[in-house]
């Protein structure tokens, strides 16, 4: 095998021959294989075809003869703030130009952590308050990633239009998609969106919720809809899922108080062995972060997993960043 240094493309070039050899089909051989970041790491122009091909007979396992690799997968919730960043000033004085600023600030931090899937809650899909463009839309322009969905839960007609909740951008396709309000869509409402993403390890339900900020009342009976839903849908759709649904956003709530975040990790409990994250670390205010209120709720299929609370100040959130293997 020759010593001398490729270029990207026949690096490139390389890997694709390399996975096309030992990967022969998912239904015969059980693999679950996406984009590894081994496999890019591998493809950096400083190694040689021979330094390649040992990265990636490093990173895989064998089984039954085969080699079997374990997918790895990131996923980022963000409370965007209406984009407006960690500024106590109202988005509706800070101008569509200081909002797209802030937004490419996003999308720059969501590229360089190079997220599979990004469940943000505060985003706006047209309104007067916010620049009167689609925040998502710009999102996924800058960011790349290919598909979108929003999950609108507050909308109000007229000249001081608004229409913004929930949304996702995900590398892989979106299946299927469901917006459920906790309310009547009114201003300063709450709900879920609920998405199935087909990534190559299978279908992937995943939930992206916000609960109300100040009321434990509400937040308990937000919590015991979404169980409700989640059972509803489980009964009408789980033979298409190859894992149960994972669930991130911002719950208002720490998860050491007897509140709605403690609430569903004792009802998840129940049917599988879930991992909260973080485990540790506050994720607001992002300028004194002092309390932990955004969550990701992983079941025990997603193997190995990994979570970060972002340093940033680009909301008055910081963004929780998971990363898990599937498989």
């Amino acid at each position: 095998m020759s010593g001398r240094r490729l270029s990207l493309d026949e690096k490139r070039h390389v890997l694709g021959l390399f996975l096309r050899q030992i990967v022969v089909g998912k239904e015969d051989m059980g693999i679950e294989l996406f984009r590894l970041p081994i496999l890019e790491r591998a493809a950096d122009s400083r190694h040689t075809l021979k330094g390649v091909a040992m990265r990636i007979s490093r990173c895989g396992s064998r089984r039954g003869g085969h080699f079997l690799f374990m997918a790895r997968l990131r996923l980022l919730t963000f409370n965007i703030a209406h984009g407006r960043g960690a500024s106590l000033i109202h988005q509706s004085l800070r101008g569509a130009e200081a909002l797209r600023a802030n937004l490419r600030r996003i999308a720059t931090l969501i590229t360089r952590l190079r997220v599979d899937i990004v469940a943000f809650q505060e985003i706006d899909e047209n309104s007067r308050w916010a620049g009167s463009f689609d925040h998502l839309a710009y999102l996924q322009v800058h960011t790349g990633l290919t598909h979108a969905v929003h999950g609108v839960i507050n909308r109000r007609a007229g000249r001081f239009h608004l229409s913004y909740g929930n949304g996702l951008l995900s590398r892989f396709p979106i299946a299927h998609h469901e917006t459920v309000p906790f309310g009547l869509n009114t201003v300063g409402g709450k709900g879920f969106l609920f998405a199935e993403v087909d990534t190559p390890a299978g279908r992937l339900p995943l939930v992206n919720i916000h609960l109300h900020p100040s009321s434990r009342y509400r937040r308990l009976q937000q919590v015991a809809h979404l169980i409700r839903h989640l059972g509803d849908l489980g009964r009408e759709r789980s033979a298409q899922w190859f894992m149960p649904p994972m669930v991130c956003g911002d719950f208002n709530t720490p998860s050491h108080l007897p509140d709605a975040t403690a609430t569903l990790l004792g009802w998840f409990e129940q049917t599988n062995n879930y991992t909260l994250l973080p485990k540790t670390g506050h994720t607001f205010p992002s300028a004194w972060p002092s309390r932990a209120l955004d969550y990701v709720f992983l079941p025990e299929q997603c193997r190995a997993p990994r979570a970060k609370i972002v340093r940033s100040l680009l909301s008055d959130h910081q963004p929780v960043l998971v990363e898990f293997g599937l498989g």
